[in-house]
């Protein structure tokens, strides 16, 4: 019989999924489940997981019931099996009384092979009756890592699928996820009691997969850059909120990209056609939140872009692993913003304290992959429990190398620390221990009595952090499986320390932040920094024009405007206007001269131009701009406007100074008269036509404080708006 079924899913593989042969394990998996034995895959994302219980299903009498926790991936996955004539359906709350009724008549009837349900269906009481009474051939756990509170998707109503499987009937049970570190691996088979069962394990390298994390500064006219590079070709876009997905799409819309937004805040009508549109390739780009997943299965996804960081590296893996099924190339941009991990911790405050303990160290290892220099592809597989070479050439750390120091002497530090202190912590205390930290866990436990403790003082804890990572990834420490978190030395590291060898660590990113995704950084990666011989060219440029109209350098264009002219080179007037601090007044007083120094130099180096990165806003800011200005017009009191739009006076300001810098001119004499006189304003003026820079905190210093900020701030409109405009 059982060969029978071993030769039935071979034909059923040509016949039904047009596949002449398996790959990887899965004709020992489907074996290993027709034999009746509990099964368990850890297989990477478009492996051809589903594969491994849905021939099988085929191969037998009754109904494999499939437990899912996405409906987005039910439908897609029903929707694919009856495409292929196979009769599949889902039992979830968005089926109709009706369709429910007609389902569980398929399955009573022995004519369904395959019922995908979600775990909260399957825990009514009215279901597990109704299964009680159904053939069923056995149970496929997809998304296994669901089970377990260590994993990154951790959802409490799996923790009980067990115990409901025990009360249908006895059958094997196929668990199966595409990211388990060894610590979930192990709770998986413990909470389904399946210890003994036959463990298949497929490598987690995607070779085709290139991985790239980029600083989170002018995020939009990155994204606008990398997709022109990729026009026509279709991708996910993963945001951390339902508000932000919304804007990404909206804005790509306007661009002039063909995109749809994903979240479960949207009508399931809505969500339902945007997936659909999407897998049929009506929609280039989906946008979707990190929370709520996708479950898309469609082969050529060309790149995943994180626009917000995600909250763990699980998640990450998985995500990216959506891209290149096919098994061509597959890009996986992740913008990284420290400022997303410290949203991402507020997120888990109210979460029960080992819930929210947990969440903050996949937090903390997420934050590490992202400052990491080591290879990504290396990280990656160590994180899943997978050796790999240093080097893989399909990434950027390994595109892009940063340096490196002689690593032997901390290395030394880091075992012994974890040796002196009984290999019962984890990297937090280790680094306090290093740098010689007093704090009460260090002195409870007498660990400010050690030989080590204070000899890293001279270097931050982001470094000894690295050292720590890079030492594990080297495979000196590994971690306590059975102890979230903890550090243990293993023989490699004993051998390290009886015979130190000489070793080489690379020296980590350093990414800054500004708070503002959308503005420029000083401290950014190279590789996305201004083109400092253009921007000396256009600073002497500004000099010269400066000198000749007998004005301040700034009053020309303020320094951030020439370091964005020095990334996008703008050579027309739309080009130009749109560079920040310029707009159209001010390319039409001063944009000529430095237009033709761009177009020169662009033709001299082959560069692309701003034609490349041009970003369009939508309607939103340029309605907030309008209506100041109309107000200003009519002599409106600035508190006044403020209260009108339900901001503060500060954020008015804000808004206006936008609206001066890029070349508009605004008459604020009506409201400036009333709070200071004529003398003191020609003071101010005469000091900011004779200064260096515009800087208020400048202005305060030689003012005195005489003035407030925002009062000097409103003056320095009006002299912009006087001389610059």
């Amino acid at each position: 019989m059982i060969e029978e079924q071993e030769a039935t899913l071979k034909e059923k593989l040509k016949e039904v999924f047009g596949y002449n042969q398996f790959r990887g394990n899965q004709e020992l998996i489907m074996q290993n489940l027709i034999n009746g034995k509990n099964t368990f895959v850890i297989m990477p994302t478009g492996a051809g997981k589903s594969l491994c219980y849905q021939l099988p299903a085929l191969s037998q009498e009754g109904t494999a019931l499939v437990v899912s926790p996405l409906i987005a991936l039910m439908k897609n996955q029903v929707d694919t099996l009856v495409a292929l004539g196979v009769n599949a359906a889902f039992l979830n709350s968005t089926l109709t009384k009706t369709e429910t009724k007609r389902v569980k008549k398929e399955v009573m009837s022995g004519n369904l092979k395959l019922l995908y349900v979600a775990p909260e269906s399957l825990t009514k009481e009215e279901n597990v009756e109704f299964l009680k009474q159904a053939n069923i051939s056995f149970a496929a756990i997809d998304e296994a890592h669901c089970i377990s509170e260590w994993g990154h998707d951790f959802r409490p109503e799996y923790r009980r699928i067990k115990s409901i499987l025990e009360q249908i009937s006895n059958i094997p049970i196929i668990a199966l996820t595409a990211t388990a570190t060894p610590k979930v691996q192990l709770d998986i088979q413990k909470n389904l009691n399946m210890e003994e069962a036959n463990v298949f394990k497929s490598s987690f390298n995607r070779e085709n997969l290139y991985y790239e994390v980029r600083p989170k500064n002018q995020a939009k006219k990155q994204l606008i850059r990398f997709l022109n590079e990729r026009k026509g070709k279709c991708g996910v876009i993963y945001c951390l909120s339902r508000k932000k997905v919304e804007e990404i799409a909206e804005f790509l819309n306007v661009n002039g990209f063909n995109a749809a937004p994903y979240h479960a805040g949207l009508e399931s009508a809505t969500r339902m056609k945007n997936q659909d549109d999407f897998l049929n390739e009506d929609t280039d780009i989906i946008v979707a939140t990190i929370a709520f997943g996708m479950g898309i299965d469609k082969p050529d996804v060309r790149f995943v872009i994180h626009y917000d960081t995600p909250k763990s590296v699980e998640g990450y893996y998985q995500e990216t692993g959506r891209a290149g099924r096919d098994g061509l190339v597959g890009d996986c941009l992740m913008f990284y913003s420290y400022n997303d991990i410290l949203k991402l911790e507020k997120f888990n405050k109210d979460k029960p304290v080992t819930e929210k303990e947990n969440a903050k160290l996949l937090l903390e290892e997420m934050s590490s992959y992202a400052e990491s220099s080591v290879c990504r592809r290396k990280q990656l597989l160590h994180y899943f429990g997978e050796e790999f070479a240093d080097y893989c050439g399909k990434c950027d750390n390994c595109k892009h190398p940063k340096e490196k120091f002689d690593a032997k002497d901390e290395m030394i530090t880091v075992l012994k620390t974890v040796k002196l202190t009984n290999q019962r912590f984890g990297i937090n205390h280790l680094v306090n221990v290093i740098r010689g930290s007093k704090d009460q866990y260090v002195t409870s436990y007498d660990h400010n009595k050690l030989e080590v403790h204070g000899v890293g003082a001279d270097q931050d804890v982001e470094f000894w952090k690295s050292v720590i990572r890079q030492t594990m990834l080297y495979g000196y420490l590994k971690k306590d499986i059975e102890n979230i978190g903890v550090l243990k030395i293993n023989k490699a590291g004993e051998d390290f320390l009886k015979k130190p060898t000489d070793i080489q660590f690379t020296v980590n990113h350093v990414y800054t932040d500004d708070g503002d995704e959308d503005h420029i950084e000083k401290d950014t990666v190279s590789a996305n920094a201004f083109d400092e011989t253009l921007y000396t060219q256009l600073k002497a440029l500004r000099k010269k024009v400066a000198k000749s109209k007998n004005l301040p350098p700034y009053v020309i264009f303020q320094d951030p405007s020439l370091e964005e002219m020095a990334t996008t080179y703008p050579t027309t007037n739309e080009e130009m206007a749109a560079v920040n601090g310029v707009g159209l007044g001010k390319v039409r007083k001063f944009g000529k001269p430095f237009m033709e120094l761009i177009k020169e130099y662009v033709e001299e180096n082959d560069i692309i131009t701003a034609a490349d990165v041009m970003v369009k806003s939508s309607v939103n800011k340029s309605k907030m701009k309008i209506f100041i200005i109309q107000q200003v017009d009519k002599k409106m009191d600035l508190e006044e406007i403020a209260e009108m739009k339900d901001i503060s006076f500060e954020e008015l300001i804000d808004e206006i100074e936008h609206i001066c810098y890029s070349g508009t001119t605004l008459n604020l004499n009506y409201y400036l008269n009333q709070i200071i006189d004529d003398d003191k304003q020609e003071e101010i003026m005469e000091y900011f036509l004779t200064a260096e820079s515009d800087s208020i905190d400048d202005a305060m210093d030689e003012f005195d404080e005489e003035f407030s900020e925002e009062d000097l701030r409103l003056m320095r409109i009006k002299f912009l708006s006087t001389y610059a405009n």
